[in-house]
């Protein structure tokens, strides 16, 4: 193992932050803790009516302190240990003569399953036994829920229950069953032994069958002993579809890892069956009981935040694959937002344009706008992206649609040559985050360098230092755009100033208050990172790319980019260029090829082989025999 201090998947520590909102998390979609917590979430389970719902509190049996016993005699070390290549966290205890550590992990293909085991290690020949302490504070009472003991099985104690309050009158109040083994209060290696391990599974489901179905497999794989090698494969197989590290500050490298890791941690495991994903809470599912991290509920930026990373790497999308509308109904929601846009703008005469009343900005701090310049802009995309997905469906277009988005007023300053956030904006105004400057990206908008360079001049200097982490980013990815890496590396430390030590918890605010363990933050700094330093955009003729290096990086490298049904790993530093399609899913992918910019020099990607080029724009697209080059070049949508 590399020196921990120096390597930046693992964070250490030799003892744990005064402020337990700032302690490690384990999670895996379905459960969730934070470590040495007294509740774990499940996802979609809630409690309390109407505005009073929230994520309901699960008693944790996984709240064990590891203590080694009165008289052990020499100065233990203490250390606890965030590795994030496993998805585990460790406590360890160790002198001349033994080691003792604790695990505790949210299993990454058992998703009904959290694991605690405790390892036990002789380090000096003819000591005698060795003995630790399990200090275990559980109770099997529940603030939102109604639970009962009932018989054992397979030698797991049983809790099972249902929420109090459904969130609408009248309607069903979810069940949770739970199944756990029981922790001892001490654990002996005996005299004869060199080393032991043991260990303590939770279960939940929201059956007894399925509890106990999900309890038997655990303990199949815990027979082979294979339970927790399976969860370590797991998470090594996610590392390699999905990496993005830079040659820069060891500081940047690890707040790099440890958002992708919480984020990883917070989505179902690829293809994994077996559960529903009830969505992303911004304090991920390890936080958010009543009253605090927005109580468990998913909003809408936090989405935003988050979803294109997972996009580049694991779609249902970039494949052009138009199943998804024509046989699950995306395309009943996609011409429903159409006909909702339209019901919506109202004309006006004097100004020949479609005004749209009446909303709420991603600036929260102005309410009841007329003419958002943000909304009005997705407007016009959603429009589009409908039109042309019904074309492509064989679909009569409305015309009302393309009306709609052709003559919806997009406000601008022809004055102070910039776009005002809605109608009425002054310049100078405070806005609470990143608004107008998500134009260009990640909301498509053609603008000139000029613009974009105004639209963020003004709105940085306006933007409240009380702004949520994901703001700076934004404001990062644009001075990218624009070649100006210091300006960008500034924003850029700017948007992980809220991590807190040692385990890279994001708070929402920069003073440490606010929602942890932030998704939405972290999602922002992703995003800045990979769509930041690549140029990569998804777009319906191919993914594009134009790298900067920001001030302080020489080199970047993403991996496990998924398009068109290959896998392909993208680096740079300051004067190449190497792309590599590293597998594809099989022979109905098609071949694939760089075409750089401005040169048009078109370089084929077969797989198998890294193909390095000097540093340049360009885009990855499909592979087609010139007498197919025409037929390529007409649009086509985008999924």
């Amino acid at each position: 193992m590399a020196d921990a201090s120096e390597d930046p998947t693992i964070f250490t520590a030799h003892s744990l932050p005064s402020d337990p909102r700032f302690w490690a998390t384990v999670t895996n979609a379905y459960l969730g803790t934070r470590v040495y917590h007294d509740t774990l979430h499940v996802s979609g389970l809630y409690n309390g009516a109407s505005g009073d719902t929230h994520r309901a509190a699960l008693p944790s049996p996984l709240n064990v302190q590891l203590v080694a016993p009165a008289g052990t005699g020499e100065q233990l070390t203490k250390t606890f240990t965030l590795d994030t290549n496993t998805g585990s966290f460790l406590h360890t205890l160790e002198d001349s003569s033994f080691r003792a550590s604790q695990c505790i992990y949210a299993h990454r293909t058992l998703p009904h399953v959290l694991v605690l085991s405790v390892s036990l290690s002789r380090l000096a020949a003819g000591s005698g036994p060795i003995t630790v302490l399990l200090q275990a504070a559980f109770s099997p009472e529940s603030p939102d829920l109604d639970l009962h003991l009932g018989p054992d099985f397979l030698g797991a104690r049983y809790l099972y229950g249902h929420t109090l309050t459904p969130e609408q009158p009248g309607g069903p109040q979810q069940e949770v069953h739970m199944l756990w083994t029981p922790v001892p209060s001490a654990l002996t290696l005996g005299h004869d032994e060199e080393d032991g391990t043991w260990e303590f599974l939770t279960v939940v489901g929201r059956s007894q069958a399925e509890a106990q179905a999900c309890l038997a497999e655990a303990l199949r794989l815990q027979a082979g002993g294979t339970l927790y090698t399976a969860h370590a494969q797991a998470w090594a197989q996610l590392w390699v579809g999905c990496g993005l590290d830079v040659v820069g500050p060891l500081a940047l490298r690890q707040a790099l890892r440890a958002a992708l890791y919480y984020l990883l941690s917070a989505l179902p495991h690829p293809g994994a069956p077996g559960y529903v994903c009830h969505g992303l809470s911004p304090g991920g599912l390890s936080n958010g009981s009543r009253e605090e991290c927005y109580w468990g509920h998913v909003f809408w930026d936090q989405v935003c935040a988050t979803h294109r990373f997972w996009l580049l790497s694991h779609p249902l999308l970039l494949l052009q694959d138009l199943q998804l509308f024509q046989e699950a109904g995306g395309w009943d929601v996609v011409s429903a937002v159409a006909e909702f846009w339209c019901s919506r703008v109202e004309w006006s005469p004097g100004e020949e344009k479609y005004h749209l009343r009446g909303v709420m900005p991603p600036d929260e701090y102005h309410s009841g706008v007329n003419n958002s310049v943000y909304t009005n802009v997705l407007v016009q995309n959603s429009l589009r992206f409908a039109a042309s997905l019904a074309e492509d469906l064989g679909q009569a277009v409305p015309q009302r649609w393309l009306a709609v988005a052709d003559k919806i007023k997009v406000p601008f300053d022809l004055k102070q040559n910039f776009h005002p956030e809605f109608d009425g904006y002054e310049p100078g105004e405070e806005v609470k985050q990143a608004d107008v400057v998500l134009l260009g990206y990640p909301v498509p908008f053609s603008l000139s360098p000029h613009v974009r360079r105004k639209n963020l001049e003004i709105y940085e200097a306006v933007t409240s230092p009380q702004g949520p982490a994901m703001t700076w980013s934004m404001f990062a990815v644009g001075w990218m755009e624009l070649k100006d890496p210091r300006r960008a590396w500034g924003l850029l430390e700017r948007s992980f100033a809220n991590i807190t030590e040692p385990f890279k918890v994001w708070t929402e605010n920069a003073d440490g208050s606010g929602a942890v363990n932030f998704l939405t933050g972290m999602g922002g700094f992703l995003q800045a990172a990979l769509f930041g330093f690549t140029g990569l955009r998804i777009t319906s003729a191919g993914v594009t790319f134009d790298p900067t290096c920001p001030a302080g990086v020489s080199g970047v490298c993403v991996s496990g980019i998924s398009y068109q049904g290959s896998k392909l790993d993208f680096s740079f530093c300051e004067d190449s260029m190497m792309i590599e399609v590293r597998a594809r899913a099989g022979p109905w992918a098609p071949p694939l090829e760089a075409e750089l910019w401005p040169s048009q020099t078109r370089l084929p990607l077969p797989p198998g082989h890294k193909v390095s080029f000097p540093c340049s724009a360009g885009r990855i697209q499909r592979s087609l025999p010139p007498e197919a080059e025409a037929e390529s070049s007409s649009p086509r949508t985008s999924s």
